[in-house]
């Protein structure tokens, strides 16, 4: 009998991957950092039975259509705007993300950006690097606190209450703005619900961890940040497009807001010479939220366990569901 084909898009650990290679051929792009071009993913998915996917992969019609033979499409990645996932299900297509296992790794992550931005660690790295400590200054260098402040979390799934428990630990006060009121979170960290207009007037600290949907799209704008404090950090890392990010320098330049961590941009990657990264205000990272080779891993092997419960007729851990 003919065993199941399957294309991974990216380098991945074959270790983690072992449960595929015992059921069937596999094959993978050996780039960990480049993209497989989307010509050779069309041809690879003409005859793939499962893909391995990552973010930066689009899954659109055109792919499903031609991939006559998928049955799963595994994510690795809790979001999974780069999939259709509402025409993969009119194909009986199964898709699969990677939910849970990293939500403390990207809550810690976020959390440094909050440090990071506040209290100007970054720009206080290069100083000593570019030998310009020269002297001790009363303000040399002078952030913001974070402990005691208020911290307003956009999107109070998983992920934003383990934001929100790093946050008690310093005393935080917590606002939170969801689509739907979260009764366990307030219950867990203490966290207050309110309107967005409210969280950002009233936050030292905001945090996006929404999804990118129709809704979310450009969220944040001059609008929302004209609506925030002088003084308010503005934190994403969640989608970079739930930013207009033409917006945001402007905020920052004409000092609307303090300054800005992000993790995510509208299209990556980015270069140098991105407007953002060229800002002292600005700490700029390369999509790294999840980015611990522990939760990589688990990423990985929880991928190869949905695509092989798919290929064996079984259940898979982690289906996409539209809501």
């Amino acid at each position: 009998m003919k065993k199941p084909y399957i294309f991974v898009t990216r380098k991945c650990s074959e270790y983690q991957l072992k449960p595929l290679y015992d059921i069937a051929d596999v094959d993978m792009w050996p780039e960990e950092e480049v993209p497989c071009p989307r010509e050779l993913l069309i041809e690879k998915a003409k005859k793939a039975d499962a893909l391995l996917t990552m973010l930066s992969d689009s899954i659109d019609q055109e792919i499903l259509d031609l991939a006559t033979n998928l049955k799963v499409v595994a994510n690795l990645a809790v979001g999974f705007d780069n999939i259709d996932i509402k025409y993969a299900n009119e194909k009986e297509i199964v898709v699969c993300n990677t939910p849970d296992i990293l939500t403390d790794t990207t809550a810690d992550l976020t959390f440094g950006l909050v440090l990071s931005v506040a209290r100007r660690l970054m720009e206080a790295a290069d100083y000593v690097k570019n030998n310009q400590w020269k002297s001790w200054g009363p303000l040399l260098l002078a952030g913001h606190d974070v402990h005691h402040k208020t911290i307003g979390i956009v999107g109070m799934g998983k992920i934003g209450q383990a934001v929100a428990k790093r946050a008690i630990g310093f005393e935080m006060n917590i606002l939170y703005h969801n689509r739907t009121r979260n009764h366990e979170a307030e219950e867990m960290v203490g966290a207050s619900y309110c309107s967005l207009d409210q969280l950002l007037k009233e936050s030292d600290f905001v945090v996006c961890l929404t999804p990118l949907t129709n809704e979310t799209k450009q969220l944040f704008n001059m609008k929302s940040f004209k609506i925030m404090k002088k003084t308010a950090i503005f934190i994403n890392a969640s989608r970079g497009a739930v930013v207009n990010e033409d917006d945001l320098y402007q905020a920052l330049i004409n000092k609307e807001i303090a300054g800005a961590g992000l993790d995510v941009f509208t299209q990556e990657p980015i270069q140098a010479d991105h407007p953002l990264v060229g800002l002292h205000n600005v700490v700029a990272l390369p999509h790294i939220g999840s980015a611990s080779m522990e939760t990589r891993f688990s990423m990985m092997h929880l991928c190869a366990s949905n695509i092989t419960a798919v290929l064996t007729g079984n259940k898979p851990l982690t289906k996409v569901e539209l809501k």
